[in-house]
């Protein structure tokens, strides 16, 4: 933190009197992706910050007249606490240190290496708020004042790592040996035009564009890399491993981004996913099962499911072969049968979890049937038949929460009984038979088997008008819901991962141009680009990925399969950059606020009458035209042989 008076108590949010902390206005901020400023009021200094993949380019300018200074504060953090930290001054111009959290990841440790262009004019270590007489310090929480005297600007290079200082002075030195701020800016914003023009858009709806760029670039910032210069990474048993040849990764928010980011990846970003892959088989090797969700070197083991399967199966189905698959399928059964995963034992024995045994039961249940899908599905690809009926088998277990009597999915306990009373819209967060979500959503959460959804309805019709009122019945789901249940259309919340594929179902029941009408008011009124432009937490990537997907007009409803059901395309045109050096693009000449559905299609110029496209097809470098217009086609997708189809089952 840049000050020109010393103070080093933070202060409070509803008042910063007595802290360090700053007002800003929006009107004095920058924000680019590789680049960002603002003015500090307080102070009235001039932050500017940039950044290669380990190194944090700082630039500050300082009013004349008062002595320019640098606060370091290792004790606060975002919603972590801070058990153990370092700080040393090494010379004039360099400090070191490092930070030891624990908090929401159970283990994270952070190395620091600090060089400035000015001359350290005073060092100061603080016990929290006691100065010590000291070059160095180590306690629980350190925090230290850099003096540098009268000077304008002060340029600052951070090197993290999670191994230890002198990597983190490697990372520096590799990465960042010179002092042009500028050419760092220059050179990270060629690095993420590169990415960006990955995906070109044509509309005339500025506004439109903007959305569209912007959750493009939201999916390019997790998963986060994980390992320094060398290779080196600090892993979930606190050992270190290096592989120069591979990239780590952590930030695996994997109950989010299996259903739409990691699909997308496959298409735009398909030079990561490899390196993604065996980042969680390096996981794996660590901790005996597969990541669920990674920070750094902690698992935090948050949110149901064991999501890292579907999208290494994703992968391994879509042909990516830079890992090792007999490794990955291991991984994948020892996660499935892993007896301290929640749950895991009630599903081998009975088939199911019991609500009243397990806190959330039924959503993790739900979410391991996926699962299976996707280790069923890559054993019987690598000819795995006894592996591939165990799991095929417990894919379809959803079924045992299906209560055919009122079309439900409803908990169940231990003796076999029903929960009762049961409403299907209630919610009640960490403690009820749901995660972030109610009966409603998960009566319709089985994308890996749609088709076997729709028959535990008794078929088309009576299962689209389920579809309906789940998009019209506002009842309440009480006290107690979580708050990222949000962007609401009747049951329908937006704002939360597991009605994500809910309005694409309609194609599988031969009703394409309901899914049309629902996912371009989903597109319209939860995406904007105001400072509030999505409907609920961003999850790493997952809302803006499902926002890309759709946009181009349409999304891959089951994790695994490689299937892209159609939607309705929200720009003229789309082209993307795919593997092998090709060009996919999606037309939509006629397109239109008004002219929401889909007419007819054509791929590659002959007419196509599917309501889906395959993974093959994108990467193939084809062309996909959708022909708009203002009322439905009620005929489009309606025919079975037409429908969407469900590969590797």
């Amino acid at each position: 933190m840049p000050l020109n008076e010393i103070r080093t108590p933070r202060g409070n949010q509803d008042d910063i009197s007595g802290g360090y902390a700053s007002t800003y206005s929006h009107k004095n901020e920058i924000t680019r992706p590789e680049y960002y400023s603002l003015i500090l009021d307080r102070y009235n200094i001039k932050a500017e910050l940039t950044a290669t993949d380990r190194v944090g380019f700082h630039r500050y300018t300082y009013p004349a007249g008062k002595p320019a200074s640098i606060l370091i504060d290792l004790r606060e953090g975002n919603g972590s606490n801070a058990y153990d930290s370092y700080i040393r001054q090494i010379d004039d111009y360099t400090v070191e240190g490092y930070r030891y959290v624990r908090g929401w990841s159970p283990s994270r440790k952070v190395y620091f290496v600090l060089k400035s262009d000015q001359k350290i004019e005073k060092f100061t270590a603080y016990d929290d708020n006691t100065p010590k007489p000291w070059n160095q310090l180590k306690v629980e929480s350190v925090k230290s004042v850099l003096t540098f005297g009268n000077v304008k600007e002060v340029k600052l290079k951070v090197a993290i790592s999670s191994v230890s200082c002198d990597n983190a002075a490697l990372n520096l030195q590799t990465e960042l040996p010179h002092w042009d701020f500028d050419k760092v800016v220059q050179m990270s914003s060629e690095r993420w035009n590169k990415q960006l023009e990955k995906m070109v858009v044509e509309s005339n709806d500025e506004a439109a564009k903007r959305v569209f760029y912007t959750a493009h670039y939201h999916t390019m910032i997790a998963p986060t890399r994980y390992c320094d210069v060398d290779g080196a990474y600090r892993g979930m048993n606190d050992m270190i491993y290096t592989d120069p040849k591979k990239a780590n990764y952590t930030t695996l928010s994997l109950w989010d981004t299996y259903r739409a980011l990691n699909p997308l990846m496959t298409i735009t970003q398909s030079e990561r996913v490899d390196d993604v892959v065996n980042s969680m088989l390096s996981i794996y090797r660590q901790q005996d099962k597969l990541p669920i969700w990674p920070l750094m070197s902690g698992e935090t083991n948050c949110m149901p499911g064991y999501s890292s399967v579907p999208v290494i199966a994703d992968a391994y189905l879509k042909g990516f072969t830079g890992f090792n698959a007999s490794e990955a399928l291991q991984a994948m059964k020892a996660t499935a049968t892993y007896e301290r995963q929640n749950g895991v034992p009630f599903v081998m024995e009975k088939g199911y979890i019991p609500a009243d045994r397990v806190h959330e039961a039924t959503s993790i249940a739900m979410e391991y049937a996926v699962d299976d899908w996707g280790i069923a599905a890559m054993a019987q690809k690598m000819g795995r038949t006894a592996d591939y009926e165990t799991f095929s088998k417990r894919a379809h277990y959803y079924k045992n929460y299906f209560d055919s009597s009122i079309h439900f999915i409803r908990p169940k306990l231990e003796d076999g009984s029903w929960r009762t009373p049961y409403d299907p819209a209630r919610s009640i967060h960490g403690v009820g038979d749901f995660c972030e979500g109610n009966g409603w959503q998960y009566t319709f959460f089985a994308p890996q088997d749609p088709y076997g959804l729709i028959n535990l309805f008794g078929g088309d019709k009576p299962f689209t008008n389920k579809l309906d009122l789940f998009f019209a019945n506002n009842d309440s789901m009480g006290e107690g819901a979580s708050s990222d249940i949000t962007g609401l259309i009747g049951q329908y919340a937006h704002g939360n991962e597991p009605s994500h594929h809910i309005a694409y179902l309609y194609a599988y029941a031969g009703e394409q141009w309901k899914t049309a009408e629902k996912v371009r008011f989903i597109m319209r009124d939860f995406y904007t680009d105001q400072p509030d432009g999505i409907i609920g937490n961003e999850d790493c990537g997952q809302m803006s990925a499902w926002y890309l997907l759709s946009a181009m007009g349409f999304y891959q409803v089951n994790p695994s399969d490689g299937v892209f059901t159609f939607g309705s395309p929200a720009f003229n045109k789309v082209v993307v950059k795919v593997r092998g050096n090709k060009v996919f693009t999606v037309e939509a000449p006629n397109n239109s606020k008004e002219n929401i559905y889909i007419q007819k299609v054509y791929l590659n110029g002959k007419p196509y009458a599917k309501s889906y496209i395959t993974y093959d097809d994108i990467i193939s470098g084809s062309t996909l035209t959708f022909v708009m217009g203002k009322k439905p086609n009620k005929n489009f997708g309606k025919a079975f042989a037409d429908r969407p189809v469900v590969l590797n089952k």
